[in-house]
């Protein structure tokens, strides 16, 4: 499994308009990645006389994936930050 270890940070604010606090922003950072590996079962492809192996993951849809191409996002810390706009 390939791992990615990510930070949310929420803005919100209130303002004239709709005075309940509301998210204006988002922001994910990727503070580690822990990769899995190479994958353990790629997928042979064929276009006309081509052929070409590649990484399970960029063929198959997530619940047939190998174990090394699967991906996990992990989050870290979640933050929350609001403004009074005026």
């Amino acid at each position: 499994m390939t791992i990615h270890v990510v930070d949310i940070e929420y803005a919100t604010h209130t303002c004239p308009a709709f005075a309940e606090p509301h998210p204006y922003d988002t922001r994910r950072t990727v503070i580690d990645v822990i990769p899995g590996g190479p994958c353990r079962t790629p997928v042979t492809i064929r276009c006309g006389n081509t052929t070409a192996t590649i990484a399970c993951h960029r063929h198959e849809p997530a619940d047939r994936q190998c174990g090394a191409c699967r991906l996990i996002v992990t989050q870290h810390t979640i933050t929350t930050r609001h403004e009074v706009a005026g």
